[in-house]
């Protein structure tokens, strides 16, 4: 559980103190604020709960900076909202205008208000403040989570008679000095979540999110740690906004300042307008602290877990999907006997992904008219409804792919309502995507067309799944009923159908896709049960993809599917086994002509089902792990359980290596005073089997009965794995004794 304690003082130059210290001992973390005077709170520590927490409100001497010459007369340390008023000199972090005016605001704290106990666990604190000469009202909340995360936000009130214009407010994390170097992530579709480092130097690094959605590019968190931080060591500081719209991460550090991390959502002049008493609330900004990413990401994790009861209660189902099985060739007969090999092979979710719809042949056409095709379904909605009754009764549930806000230009919706797209002007329609454009879900009409569309499919057919796409980039985006730049108001609209979705069928499921990992946030994982990573299910290109991907989401809410080989993205050659392997710690499924396999490749893949069935519930509740290595061509990743009583590990072996055979491999998360059976799971026994190794001579350990040792053993100078082929990876478990 969480404390709050409110501690008052008075500073060396007579300032009044309030000093707030917030504590969850469970999850070994904590944070401080000092409010001087009327001034807004100061974060004046972030990181384990401390022994004499009394003693907080003497930090505010112990921080506050020294006038120096050249500067304004109190040195810049920046607030939770640093404004021009209090010395911050660098980036803008709140951006409002009154008739066009550019406000300069300096607020006064009216009301403190903390509250423990609320929201499963979390404390929260409330903090109001107004600026009464410019008639502008900040509420500030944040929230220390039962896993530890710490999320911010803000309301901002016109309490004014002209209209308010907000243009951003951005909230942020101050950093201890050794702070300074920064991780995140870029990438492009199919290559999603590619790790980059650089210094944290005076200055300003933001990655901007301006696609409507927070894209391929997108860095999923912003992390700052003493240098080469890792997953296992090094204290880090780590950011995330919790938005599916368009956003900002940022880390900035003036010559006067230690650094700032955090972000915020980003909007475009005109789209948030507030008449007297309206109110723009931001999104959640969260700060994860740990010793590694591992512990950052299980809190994330842990959070995550928190919102979705319904996936501790119900294993993963594991699913085909139809896509890269028949891409748009869809008929009854073929999806039968699909739907036949999957149960064979284990599957437990069949899902007929696009090509079901209107005029759909191609993706040039079709996409908006949300009615069976009677080209493909020769009884329209009745022979689609005998394709689900069918997979129902072969024990499966039915899932349907929608691209709900999107619509192609040659389509009957688009026809009839050229006005329900979004555009910059009445005459001009934004640059194409896959031959699409974005349906403005903030017209009502078009709103209650889409919704009306899925919800009567969704009763009629008898749909367990839904997995829904976001194809084109949302440029331009202006809603032509109300001449504003609509992005704010789109995302809100694709929550409400998420929403009202579930509340209307108890039990749905809906994955976010978006061209593959074009929208993995916070903001979208309060409603989805699922995302998918990338588009690519090369094995190789996965690796990585999935290990960043899971900083934030937890492994079951990954859907890692096994391909074909060669890769349909990367024509990459794989082995069968690798690109099980890949698939085992996510939401199994599979994306395979099943149809075109051997009987012996389908034969092992219902092994590989059957063995991942046997440990799922372990991976729905365990801890993830990855381990740091010094060999750049290896990973090691795992979970361990709750308890810490069984963890499955995966080494693979990506390119080769300059130790050879590879090096011995640590691994995390074990209870430090135990002792372990380490030994190879069933389907990675036999190194020969397929041409996986790459030894000449038998690995001691890797034996049916394995090996014994200690945590600590494990831990530090680790076990040797097995030598490996390149693109090959084994699996293997560690059972305390």
């Amino acid at each position: 559980m969480t404390r709050i304690t409110i501690i008052p003082g008075t500073a060396n130059d007579g300032t009044d103190l309030t000093a707030v210290y917030t504590e969850n001992a469970a999850a070994n973390v904590a944070f401080a604020l000092i409010f001087p005077g009327k001034a807004l709170p100061r974060f004046v520590h972030w990181g384990r709960p401390l022994t004499h927490p009394e003693t907080l409100v003497h930090l505010y001497d112990a921080l506050k900076p020294q006038r120096v010459s050249g500067a304004l007369d109190n040195t810049a340390w920046p607030s939770i909202l640093p404004t021009q008023s209090e010395s911050w000199i660098g980036a803008q972090r709140i951006d409002i205008r009154r008739d066009g005016r550019e406000l300069f605001c300096n607020f006064a704290v009216t009301a403190i208000s903390p509250a423990a106990g609320d929201n499963e666990g979390a404390s929260i604190i409330s903090v109001d403040a107004q600026d009464a000469d410019q008639q502008v009202a900040l509420q500030w909340t944040c929230e220390l989570t039962d896993s530890g995360l710490i999320r911010q936000s803000a309301t901002i009130t016109n309490l004014g008679d002209g209209i308010l214009d907000v243009n951003g407010v951005e909230l942020g994390y101050p950093m201890p000095q050794q702070a300074v170097e920064i991780l995140t992530t870029t990438g492009h579709h199919l290559r999603e979540r590619s790790p980059q480092r650089q210094p944290l130097t005076v200055g300003r690094f933001e990655k901007l999110s301006m696609a409507g959605r927070p894209d391929f590019d997108a860095s999923l968190l912003l992390t700052a740690g003493a240098p080469g931080f890792g997953f296992e060591h090094g204290d880090v500081y780590s950011v995330h906004v919790g938005w599916s719209g368009n956003s900002v991460l940022s880390a900035e550090r003036l010559p006067y300042t230690q650094g700032v991390i955090g972000g915020g959502e980003k909007l475009f002049g005109g789209e948030i307008t507030l008449e007297h008493g309206g109110q723009y609330t931001t999104p959640w900004v969260y700060g994860a602290f740990g010793t590694g990413l591992n512990e950052v990401a299980h809190r994330f994790h842990e959070f995550v877990r928190a919102q979705h009861p319904n996936l501790a209660n119900k294993p993963r189902p594991v699913i085909l999907n139809t896509w890269e099985a028949v891409y748009f060739q869809h008929d009854y007969d073929t999806l039968v006997r699909l739907a036949d090999k999957a149960v064979d092979s284990g599957v437990e979710r069949f899902v007929v992904d696009d090509g079901w719809f209107g005029a759909r042949r191609d993706d040039t056409a079709g996409l908006g008219d949300w009615q069976v095709s009677q080209d493909v379904w020769p009884d329209g909605a009745k022979s689609l409804k005998a394709l689900a009754d069918y997979v129902h009764s072969k024990g499966m549930e039915f899932g349907l792919w929608f691209e709900p806000e999107m619509v192609n230009p040659d389509s009957d919706m688009f026809r009839n309502h050229p006005d329900w797209v979004l555009r910059p002007t009445p005459g001009r329609l934004p640059m194409q995507g896959r031959s699409q454009q974005v349906v403005d879900l903030t017209n009502p009409d078009a709103y209650d067309y889409v919704f009306g569309a899925m919800n009567h499919l969704v009763g009629e057919l008898g749909i367990d799944y839904i997995k829904w796409d976001h194809n084109k980039l949302v440029t331009e985006a202006v809603s032509p009923r109300t001449g504003k730049p609509a992005v704010h108001e789109q995302t809100l609209a694709v929550y409400r159908i998420f929403r009202d979705l579930k509340l209307a069928h108890p039990g749905l499921e809906i994955e976010s896709c978006s061209s593959g990992g074009g929208r993995v946030d916070l903001g979208i994982l309060r409603y989805a049960d699922r995302i998918w990573a990338s588009d690519c299910v090369d094995p190789v290109e996965r690796a990585d993809i999935q290990r960043y991907t899971s900083l934030l989401v937890p492994p079951e809410m990954i859907g890692e599917h096994v391909g074909a080989s060669p890769a349909h993205s990367t024509h990459r050659a794989t082995s069968q086994d690798l690109r099980m392997d890949m698939a085992f710690f996510g939401h199994m499924g599979i994306e395979w002509n099943l149809l075109k396999e051997s009987q012996e490749d389908l034969d092992k893949l219902a092994v590989w089902v059957r063995a991942y069935k046997e440990h799922r519930a372990m991976f729905e509740t365990g801890t993830a792990v990855h381990a740091d290595t010094a060999d750049p061509a290896v990973r090691l990743d795992g979970i361990v359980s709750a308890d810490r009583s069984h963890a499955v590990y995966r080494f693979t072996q990506l390119t080769t290596s300059q130790t050879y055979p590879a090096a011995p491999v640590d691994l995390p998360g074990l209870d430090a005073d135990a002792v372990y059976q380490v030994k190879p799971l069933s389907v990675s026994l036999d190194l020969d089997a397929d041409g996986i190794g790459n030894g000449q001579s038998a690995l001691g350990w890797w034996t049916a009965d394995g090996v014994t040792l200690p945590a600590v053993a494990l831990e530090t100078y680790g076990i040797r794995p097995p030598s490996l082929h390149p693109a090959q990876a084994v699996l293997f478990e560690a059972v305390r004794m």
